[in-house]
């Protein structure tokens, strides 16, 4: 079927009339993604454009992750369609966030994860950001940290407070990566948890939990026990 181009399909068998007559949940991703390229390359059409892209990358991660220059560099890409792949993905996060920003709080380690574990995942190097909330922990604004090592030595505890003392926040959450995709919490972060639960203590700023990601998976410090934290 590869050789085939979309507008020899049946009309009732294309991805955007099928989309409009059913739905975008009756497409598979890789139809979804073939309607943002809109074409193919000589030989192949559309959806087998992004069946081969959802393959060599690893899926809708894989995707995200992917520099820009690497996306343009595939046969069939180039600038356009890479910046119109980037630009989606891009407000299926920024859609995310503000869905969970417009609600009136967070309950638990899943609904961090819910929030942020797509974009923490894409991340190549270790982010370090801090979750600001009220008192009824709903988020006031989610921060950068640090980049780069995360660890006792190279973060200052000043920085972890600087946003959430601007913000006037009452309680924070710290979340980091783990681009090894092993999410077990190392010595440094549950030294830099501990530091950091202590400095909260003195400025009266409740540090609730750290949540590490990696693997597809998430550790709450909370919920692992590793460090004992002030309600």
């Amino acid at each position: 079927m590869s050789g085939y181009r979309l507008r020899d399909w049946d009309a009732q068998d294309r991805p955007r009339e099928r989309l409009a007559r059913l739905g975008p949940r009756s497409l598979t991703t890789a139809e979804l993604l073939a309607i943002l390229l809109r074409t193919g390359r000589r030989g192949e059409h559309a959806v087998a454009l992004a069946q081969r892209l959802l393959h060599e990358f690893g899926g809708l991660p894989g995707l995200h992750r992917a520099p820009f220059s690497a996306l343009r560099r595939v046969r069939g890409v180039g600038l356009a369609k890479a910046a119109q792949i980037k630009a989606a993905l891009e407000l299926a996060q920024r859609l995310r966030l503000a869905e969970w920003q417009s609600r009136p709080s967070i309950h638990s380690p899943d609904d961090v994860a819910a929030m942020l574990q797509t974009e923490m995942a894409a991340l190549e190097q270790e982010h370090l950001r801090a979750l600001l909330l009220n008192t009824r922990n709903h988020v006031l604004q989610v921060v950068d940290v640090v980049r780069g090592s995360v660890n006792q030595a190279q973060v200052r505890v000043g920085e972890i407070f600087r946003e959430a003392v601007r913000h006037n926040a009452t309680g924070l959450i710290l979340v980091h990566n783990h681009p090894s995709g092993d999410p077990t919490p190392s010595p440094d972060d549950i030294a830099l948890t501990r530091q950091a639960v202590q400095a909260g203590a003195l400025l009266d700023i409740r540090v609730l939990d750290h949540i590490v990601f990696g693997g597809g998976r998430y550790v709450s410090l909370r919920e692992a026990g590793l460090v004992t934290f002030h309600d």
